[in-house]
């Protein structure tokens, strides 16, 4: 007998990739459970499912960075509590030093669905009865028609994990010029932020032609993090996603001084923010 939960939760991460560099991404999670029936007629009960996968994709994948353990891209030292790493893709060279909880280390040779689907699965199989013969999970993106673009960022003000320097989201936009939706601009700046680190002037360590260096302090440890300048955008707030609308709309009401702007950005999957001007 099969049990099947789907798009039962969503996970926005970071994740490193040879070509791509530092990505973000946001993916829905669907599970399949095979089993016997206990004496309840079920294979597990659909609460127990629910809560058990949500609470761990939140706490071992959401808001972290994915890394591969096993890519010859990567040097990595790690200890009790804190992990440095150095990752060389296409566009140059990244470093990371973090707290252990601000990444999760996925033995496989690259970040796929399938590579940390299968990661998951092998975490997983003593969170379940035992009646439970197998967990089958997969993880998609969601369809998006129009523009869409992958960022990472940190945001050190935050009481959550969104204060980890470096996880992200896969995230449409919509614009409209005097309410009509736009989709060239759409298309213009998710092309202009495609695999982008949006960086804060305030972190701000650093800069040089090649490397642009950022760190900070936050309630979960000390954290730092140097990225190809050539995949980062400047900004000068926090690059919430309410921040993150306003600064596309500044930068069109400046092309576009005399049209109603109106900028729909979203972080991950059906939430977001609005700025009109």
């Amino acid at each position: 007998m099969q049990l099947f939960v789907n798009q039962l939760t969503n996970v926005d991460f970071s994740y490193l990739d040879a070509a791509r560099g530092l990505v973000g991404e946001t993916w829905l999670a669907s599970a399949i459970l095979d089993g016997v029936l206990d004496d309840q007629g079920m294979v597990c009960d659909f609460g127990i499912v629910k809560k058990t996968l949500r609470n761990w994709l939140d706490d071992e994948v959401d808001h972290r960075l994915l890394v591969p353990i096993q890519s010859p891209s990567l040097e990595l030292i790690e200890d009790d509590d804190r992990v440095e790493l150095s990752w060389l893709s296409d566009h140059g060279r990244l470093t990371m030093s973090a707290p252990r909880e601000a990444v999760s280390l996925i033995d496989a040779v690259a970040i796929t669905d399938e590579s940390v689907a299968e990661w998951c699965r092998q975490q997983l199989k003593a969170f379940f009865p035992v009646n439970v013969d197998q967990l089958t999970l997969t993880f998609e993106p969601e369809v998006i028609p129009g523009a869409f673009y992958h960022y990472s960022h940190g945001l050190k003000k935050h009481d959550g994990n969104c204060q980890r320097i470096a996880h992200g989201h896969r995230s449409r936009l919509h614009i409209w010029l005097e309410g009509e939706r736009n989709p060239e601009l759409e298309t213009l700046w998710a092309k202009r932020w495609q695999d982008i680190y949006i960086g804060s002037q305030e972190d701000l360590v650093s800069e040089s032609e090649t490397d642009m260096q950022f760190g900070y302090e936050s309630a979960q440890g000390q954290f730092a993090l140097s990225v190809p300048t050539s995949t980062c955008y400047m900004i000068d707030t926090d690059s919430t996603v309410e921040w993150i609308a306003e600064h596309i709309a500044s930068e069109l009401a400046r092309e576009y001084p005399q049209q109603a702007i109106r900028v729909q950005a979203f972080e991950g999957i059906n939430k977001g923010a609005f700025s009109i001007r």
